[in-house]
């Protein structure tokens, strides 16, 4: 063995704090007899070692495959020291008034450990709902700033008892260093669980104060309870997320395959949308008609604890009134809850950031439909060289976030919600403030979308002493979705949604962009028609269902069977000479427009009571076994999908007494057949084999499904986003990487 000393520092960045990698690295040095020590500073691990050239080499080579399943190691640079004879290894303390540049980690669901301790009952911590140890438990939402200490987070206040603090100080021990580590004589506290408990069992509604927020819980299966719920919180028609007990419980409710497992046991939690299972017992309220359900995981001690206390699956749906964001301050909850829950379940734990459920599509291609607690705040990178100004993106108006980066790095925020009212502005303000602090990013540029409306945009146009980057909205999907993929482009996109505004000042949603990071051409798009009533025709399917008729038809076209009764003859003629004459009615491009006017037209649905649910609902009706379509054109230069004629054989079929599944069905299939014609044009006219598919519309798993297949059998490679939503939830992300290329 050599007995030559060596002492290398190495510095480590990335996801390394609050993840145990300290006591990881702490045991490693000393199984291989190593001197030195590991401390968390503003950007990261720092660590020395010193021992025998061996030794050091051994340690250096374990250090990254052997790291805790957490960590995630961005970087590890390695310097040469002068050995000095250091035999001892220790952990210091971090170094404070350092500009912050380390990760903060996710909240991360309880581990199998804490779980066997939770229910062991000659365990001190037996049905504790705080536990848990460096492998588990809450992150994000307790931290104030960086380095991730204690005294830098909501558990501040809570001073650990002899016993815990033995452990918080022992290298050998789970929680070593685990700055939330508490028990029931020193932590948080919970009264009133076994309250909620028979409140839940006798039908209650039950405001429970979870890990991000404060969510409404009732029996899945009780319909009184659903129904009462789904009334008192004002939300129509759009289904309630669900909490299983196991995953065994979950299958019964869902259908998943491997990857859906997968994601649903994995350490975030998500809420995952899958098939629902033919006799899956929930109540009708939770999702009136829909073929598909929200299941999730208990993913803290508390839940683990009330699920197995009540016996049942939970709804377990954001405690707020719909619209509004998610409750979390219990002063705030108790006063916007009080006519909505029977009891209120409080702890006494602060939450510094609200964070919703995140909600994953399950399906060949996962969809991320909402990224927040369990994948926020880790950093996504951005490509190249990254942004030679520290910048913030303000994101879109509907299902907004907010994205700030500075050099590689860009944070991408938990789901705010539509800024549609002050509440929601208010949680973007101060989750921008927050983010702004705990990265140490100080804005010196500010991307936002062109929409001057937007309270996203107004908010941009007021931050004083920056530079602004217009970015519009569809050439954010297709950039979001580029960088992610580290694709330098240019590519073909197909960019389908409900609105964006466009260059020209009307609204697109129907786009076919060729462009990179840093531009794009609209070199094709759906025809544009009327939209009558301006943001009353989203609210109103109906109303493009007149829109699309007339734009198709001669003359002033006849109120379709489907629809009589529903909606007054004389506001139908009233809306056709709007869409005729153009007053009221702005040119859209709009795909999802489109399916909401078949949505109408098969009569699935005239009026919405939440964004996407006449798309929702004509997806669902499909019937699998049809196989037909309508004609539709595609072609010209610019390029144009025209469906005029589609829309003819539409109401055709309605009149003929076709059943609204074969429409729906022969619908979809139109659109992807025409997508994919358009795609497989445009791509080789512009000499590119890659195609973006992304934007609101493409939520449709029917839709993605079948045109993302069909264009990788004709040899073209088809990026979709995969870390972030399809949504407009990756808007902020799009807008960055832009904003970085042009300042490249």
């Amino acid at each position: 063995m050599s007995v030559v000393a060596r002492r290398s520092r190495v510095r480590v960045t990335g996801t390394v704090q609050g993840v145990g990698f300290r006591p990881y690295v702490y045991r490693l040095a000393g199984e291989l007899g190593l001197g030195g020590y590991v401390l968390n500073d503003s950007h990261g691990v720092l660590l020395e070692v010193e021992g025998t050239a061996e030794a050091v080499e051994r340690f250096l080579a374990r250090l990254e495959p052997d790291a805790p399943p957490l960590a995630v190691l961005e970087r590890v640079v390695t310097e040469e020291l002068m050995p000095g004879g250091e035999r001892a290894f220790t952990i210091r303390r971090s170094p404070s008034g350092e500009t912050p540049d380390a990760p903060v980690t996710p909240d991360t669901a309880t581990c199998e450990d804490c779980l066997r301790e939770l229910f062991d009952p000659t365990d001190r911590r037996f049905r504790y709902p705080f536990i848990n140890c460096t492998n588990c438990g809450p992150r994000f939402t307790i931290v104030r700033g960086v380095p991730y200490d204690r005294p830098l987070t909501t558990m501040a206040s809570f001073t650990m008892c002899a016993a815990c603090r033995g452990e918080y100080e022992d290298p050998t021990d789970r929680r070593f260093h685990a700055q939330p580590n508490a028990c029931p004589s020193c932590g948080p506290s919970l009264p009133l669980l076994d309250a909620a408990v028979a409140a839940i069992r006798d039908g209650g509604i039950v405001a429970v104060k979870g890990i991000g927020g404060y969510h409404l819980a009732c029996r899945a299966d009780d319909e009184r309870a659903a129904s009462a719920l789904r009334t008192r919180k004002h939300r129509e028609d759009k289904p309630f997320a669900l909490m299983a007990p196991s995953l065994t419980v979950a299958e019964s409710l869902i259908v998943l395959d491997d990857p859906g497992r997968e994601l649903i046991t994995s350490p975030a939690r998500p809420i995952v949308v899958a098939p629902r299972r033919p006799g899956a017992t929930v109540a009708e309220s939770v999702a009136p008609g829909a073929p598909e359900l929200g299941v999730m995981l208990p993913y803290s001690p508390l839940h683990h604890l009330l699920l197995a206390d009540v016996g049942a699956t939970l709804v377990l749906t954001s405690g707020n009134v719909s619209d509004e964001p998610i409750a979390y301050r219990d002063d705030d909850a108790l006063d916007r809850m009080r006519g909505i829950a029977d009891l209120f379940l409080v702890h006494d734990r602060p939450i510094e950031t609200r964070t919703d459920d995140s909600v994953v599509r399950a399906g060949p291609r996962p969809t991320v439909l909402r990224r927040s607690r369990g994948y926020v705040p880790s950093a996504i990178p951005l490509p190249g060289q990254g942004t030679p100004r520290p910048l913030l993106a303000c994101g879109a108006e509907l299902k907004n976030t907010f994205c700030l980066a500075k050099g590689k790095r860009a944070w991408v925020s938990h789901h705010i919600g539509d800024l549609e009212n002050y509440e929601t502005l208010r949680s973007f303000t101060d989750g921008i403030d927050h983010f702004a602090r705990l990265f140490a990013v100080e804005p010196e540029v500010v991307a936002h979308d062109l929409h001057p409306e937007y309270l996203s945009t107004k908010y941009a146009l007021e931050v004083d002493g920056v530079e602004l980057v217009g970015v519009q909205h569809h050439h954010a999907h297709l950039a979001a979705c580029l960088a992610e993929h580290g694709e330098p482009g240019p590519a073909l996109g197909a960019i389908f949604d409900g609105t964006g505004y466009g260059l020209d000042g009307t609204v697109w949603g129907g786009e076919l962009l060729v462009g990179d990071l840093r531009s794009f051409e609209r070199v094709g798009s759906l025809l544009p028609v009327a939209l009558p009533g301006g943001a009353r025709a989203i609210k109103q399917p109906w109303r493009m269902a007149c829109s699309w008729l007339t734009a198709a038809c001669d003359g002033e076209p006849q109120l379709p069977p489907a629809l009589a009764g529903r909606v007054d003859p004389r506001a139908w003629a009233q809306v056709h000479r709007l869409a005729v004459t153009g007053t009221a009615a702005p040119a859209t491009t709009s795909m999802g427009r489109l399916f909401d006017g078949v949505a109408a037209l098969a009569g699935i649905r005239a009026e919405i009571n939440y964004e996407g649910q006449a798309a929702v609902e004509l997806e669902a009706a499909c019937d699998p076994h049809e196989s037909g379509s309508y004609p539709i054109a595609v072609g010209g230069r610019p390029l144009v999908i025209d469906p005029r004629e589609t829309i003819r054989a539409v109401a055709a079929d309605v009149r003929a007494g076709a059943h609204a599944g074969v429409v729906a069905r022969r619908f979809h299939r139109t659109i992807a057949g025409a997508t994919v014609d358009a795609c497989v044009a445009l791509a080789a006219a512009h000499a590119t084999d890659v195609v973006v598919l992304s934007g609101g519309v493409f939520q449709s798993r029917l839709l993605l499904e079948s045109v993302s297949d069909a264009l990788a059998a004709t040899g073209l490679r088809v990026l979709v986003p995969d870390r972030l939503p399809v949504n407009d939830g990756g808007i902020a992300y799009g807008q960055a990487a832009v904003a970085a290329s042009l300042l490249a």
